[in-house]
């Protein structure tokens, strides 16, 4: 009962300090609407380190890098795994200049929303399928040609770490129109930030790089491959975690 409540407590703690912290570097970042980009990027990075260090000093929440080298130099596709809150901002500390694909309602709240346009995000209208593809691949090769790292979550929402996987397409037809070879990230952050709880469990996040696979696979080849590589690490990294975290009880 006393650990409950001194997660409780310091995870309470965290989730007031991450939220207003966000709210300050937005406010902050503001003016770089009007400023190159490349002035929001600098936020955006120290938003995210920033955000580790209050996980790490409050919850015990810390991180490991894995297999870094594998990144290639210039533009790819990162296809990650989704697990938590945790990845949408913690790869800004891992990967030079990325830009997220997401939903199109994110765009439309206000400070961030603003921001996300100036950081050149990729919307996506999930209902529009075949229109909301085709606007997705348009705006992906406008980074593209900036030699941007285009992150896309598979499965297109969090799931936890030991849910039936469910790949969308749209990694596919991403990874088909672009030519680039595409990243694939493993991590077990589920575990210590879970979706839809309060909870930020202590230990550490694993992520790794895996190997890149390079372009020129068939659509249903390469979402295969890519699943399965993935999901195979992902459980890895979780199985590892859940062991580490049964030591530490």
């Amino acid at each position: 009962m006393p650990h409950l409540i001194a997660l409780t407590v310091r995870s309470i703690v965290f989730n007031a300090l991450f939220y207003v912290n966000i709210t300050v570097r937005m406010i902050i970042a503001l003016p770089t609407i009007l400023l190159p980009y490349s002035y929001l990027r600098r936020v955006l990075r120290a938003y995210a380190r920033s955000s580790l260090l209050l996980l790490r000093i409050i919850c015990g929440i810390d991180v490991e890098w894995r297999g870094r080298e594998k990144l290639p130099q210039g533009a790819f596709i990162v296809a990650c795994k989704h697990q938590s809150l945790w990845e949408t901002f913690a790869l800004f500390a891992l990967l030079p200049d990325p830009t997220y694909v997401l939903k199109r309602e994110l765009m439309w709240l206000p400070l961030f929303g603003w921001l996300a346009t100036k950081a050149r995000m990729i919307p996506i209208d999930r209902g529009a399928r075949a229109s909301a593809l085709a606007r997705m691949i348009a705006l992906a090769r406008r980074e593209i040609a900036q030699s941007r790292q285009v992150v896309i979550f598979p499965e297109g929402t969090r799931r936890p770490p030991d849910a039936v996987p469910i790949y969308l397409p749209g990694v596919a037809h991403l990874y088909a129109e672009t030519g680039l070879s595409c990243v694939p990230v493993a991590l077990n952050s589920g575990l210590y930030w879970p979706r839809r709880s309060l909870l930020r469990n202590p230990g550490k996040v694993l992520v790794e790089v895996l190997d890149p696979i390079p372009p020129g696979l068939g659509r249903r080849e390469f979402l295969l491959h890519l699943q399965k590589v993935l999901e195979r690490a992902t459980a890895r990294l979780v199985a590892e975690g859940r062991q580490s975290m049964q030591r530490h009880l």
